[in-house]
């Protein structure tokens, strides 16, 4: 090969590598700008919230009172009274909607705060034993008429009780003793004073 041919293989093959390294840097270029848009889409994407999730940080009215409180999507109203807004006349005693220990009011109507989730408490007016009070800001009539009746024996259900003669009492201001009985039918009582409990809402009732 003359030395004119040797000249010209060798520029060739150096565009030839010039070219090569011309794809390479393209490529890696275009890589890294790819995956550069992915961290940007993808870390754009993580900030959005997900679908189906909820506002954690939710207004109650609890007692006449808004209260901001930050609240898990599967945390119950009886843990927000109890361990977030510090309310803890409401007490925590079977966790599975069967001893009434938990009673609240919803809008008047009473109801188990252990399985129902804070979150579905919104726009409600949610009213604790905290909330029962006479006009006087003293006793209710009937915490006044259980203690006159001795309802109260170790005292774990006694909030609830409370809080679900008040209800009755508000719906039917003079129940007869079968529709006492029925209206305080969902709170259990260890003790079994279940008939010094009656006898203090028939005598509440009385005082309507």
């Amino acid at each position: 090969m003359s030395d004119a041919d040797k000249t010209g293989a060798s520029s060739e093959q150096g565009r030839l590598r010039a070219t090569r390294r011309s794809v390479i840097k393209g490529v890696i270029a275009s890589g890294v700008a790819v995956s550069a848009v992915g961290y940007v889409v993808y870390e754009r994407a993580a900030k959005r919230p997900a679908a189906g999730s909820v506002e954690r940080l939710i207004t109650l009215n609890v007692n006449g009172r808004d209260r901001r409180v930050d609240v898990a999507p599967h945390e119950t109203l009886a843990h927000t009274i109890r361990y977030k807004l510090g309310m803890t006349g409401t007490k925590i005693g079977c966790d599975r909607a069967e001893c009434g220990a938990c009673t609240v009011m919803l809008d008047g109507v009473t109801t188990y705060s252990c399985s129902t989730l804070t979150q579905k408490a919104r726009g409600y007016k949610i009213t604790t034993i905290e909330g029962i009070a006479g006009p006087d800001g003293g006793l209710h009539k009937v915490q006044k008429a259980m203690i006159a009746e001795l309802g109260p024996q170790c005292g774990f259900c006694t909030s609830g009780q409370v809080v679900a003669a008040v209800a009755l009492l508000n719906h039917n201001p003079h129940p007869t003793l079968d529709e006492a009985r029925r209206g305080m039918s969902g709170n259990l009582c260890k003790c079994g004073a279940y008939d010094h409990y009656l006898k203090a809402v028939m005598r509440a009732a009385q005082e309507a």
